[in-house]
């Protein structure tokens, strides 16, 4: 007889981002599995870290909230050290040197940070469970990574599409905002179709650049908007709360 000792488990669900040219979506859905079993329709995977940055986590709940608990720490401690909040590229890189520093025990967690860049710009950062992480125009993971991430390769860089006829320049660099939370509602919709471990909720968070203008936002149906802003000078935080198939 063989015995084992494994600390982890999978507890489903989806996350996801989409860097535009001067703001960032992150989204992730709201069921918590084990197996076949639905362990509760309501546990967010979807943590606003600072005003420029959000932080999406998949895969074991257990180590996913314990990390997110450490990061808020972290940057709380900046926030005193240095009277401002840490730069977004500043996050990416101690969330980095985190796992890493787990990496003979490390967190099973799936990370992906969004949100804005000291120069305006939107950005994704995403991150495996030992720390080796990349910045991105877009990012999936969790239990439909493989249903959602071609989606996104195909509409948001455009692989194997041709360039419509006429248009200069081909395919656009970035996607206005309606069309980023179109494609991030469409990809949740269809996964909930067809994966039983993601569903209930969606849950989008939306990080703007200072001085954008929340464009995009007032289209949304059966939605539910709040601004979660901290500063009243700088980049604005929105959530935005969606139902998806309960079954």
């Amino acid at each position: 007889m063989q015995r084992q000792f494994n600390p982890y488990t999978e507890n489903g669900g989806t996350i996801l981002a989409i860097a535009g040219a001067d703001f960032a979506v992150i989204a992730g859905d709201t069921r918590q599995t084990e197996g076949f079993n639905i362990q509760t329709r309501y546990a967010p995977k979807v943590f606003r870290l600072t005003d420029k940055a959000v932080l999406a986590v998949n895969g074991f709940a257990a180590d996913g909230n314990m990390f997110v608990k450490k990061v808020k720490q972290r940057l709380e401690w900046y926030r005193h050290a240095h009277a401002k909040d840490m730069p977004l590229r500043a996050i990416a890189r101690l969330i980095q040197t985190m796992l890493y520093a787990q990496r003979f025990f490390p967190y099973y967690v799936y990370n992906i940070l969004g949100g804005i860049e000291d120069d305006g710009s939107g950005a994704v950062y995403s991150f495996d469970p030992v720390g080796s992480y990349e910045r991105e125009t877009c990012r999936a993971a969790g239990a439909a990574q493989q249903l959602v991430q071609p989606f996104l390769d195909n509409q948001i860089y455009f692989k194997n599409q041709v360039p419509p006829p006429g248009v200069a320049g081909g395919h656009p660099t970035h996607l206005p905002l309606d069309r980023v939370l179109s494609i991030v509602t469409d990809s949740f919709t269809s996964a909930t179709e067809r994966h039983i471990e993601v569903g209930d909720g969606l849950e989008l968070y939306v990080v703007l650049a200072k001085g954008r203008s929340p464009q995009g936002l007032e289209g949304l149906r059966a939605a539910h908007v709040r601004e979660v802003t901290g500063h009243t000078d700088g980049e604005r935080v929105f959530v935005i709360n969606q139902e998806l198939k309960k079954d």
